[in-house]
């Protein structure tokens, strides 16, 4: 009768023990909303610390030196600026060269522009956030299955590893940025390189 009633309270608190953890897990997988003005403030913040300005934002010289032209902001690099010459030899030495707006780089792999990433069609416009996600964290150009890799310098890899919800807030705020209207130009190879 002992062993009865002793293997009746091991099973009753094993029944208790899982519907506690299940309500557990219940409460912690519930997703709080969040209202779009706390997404994008949130997208804000992501893009702000990721330092997308530092690439993606045409730079003039200011009192202590290059800084963010915030009238350019997120629009890449200019099409209307010509990539300079670049002496081949300097980057097969190990240099990398870039230009004065920090928004183009010559190395190993070629000639990269940064994106626009404004709101303009010309930019992420007319993306869907399945393809921003896409080219966020795999690296696929316009978000495009079966497109080229994003080049360096982005760094896709380390964004790669951004939630769902963090993508989703970038692409809020993003999509609420001042539309630039500016078509960055193609990559080139490094073959186009030796001048």
């Amino acid at each position: 009768m002992k062993k009865q009633i002793s293997l009746t309270a091991i099973v009753c608190m094993m029944v208790v023990a899982i519907i506690s953890c299940n309500s557990k897990d219940s409460k912690t997988s519930e997703v709080k909303a969040i209202s779009k003005d706390s997404l994008v403030k949130r997208g804000a913040y992501l893009v702000s610390v990721s330092g997308c300005d530092d690439c993606h934002t045409p730079k003039k010289m200011g009192p202590m030196g290059p800084e963010p032209d915030m009238d350019l902001r997120l629009s890449g690099y200019r099409s209307q600026v010509a990539f300079p010459s670049v002496d081949s030899n300097y980057i097969k030495k190990g240099f990398i060269v870039t230009v004065p707006e920090l928004t183009a780089w010559a190395g190993p792999w070629g000639v990269s522009f940064a994106a626009n990433i404004t709101s303009d069609e010309t930019g992420i416009g007319n993306w869907t956030e399945e393809q921003f996600s896409k080219a966020l964290r795999q690296g696929k150009w316009k978000g495009m299955d079966n497109s080229r890799i994003l080049l360096p310098p982005m760094p896709w890899q380390n964004f790669s590893h951004y939630t769902d919800e963090d993508v989703k807030a970038i692409f809020e705020f993003l999509k609420t940025t001042k539309p630039v209207k500016n078509i960055e130009p193609a990559i080139k190879p490094f073959s186009a390189l030796t001048y």
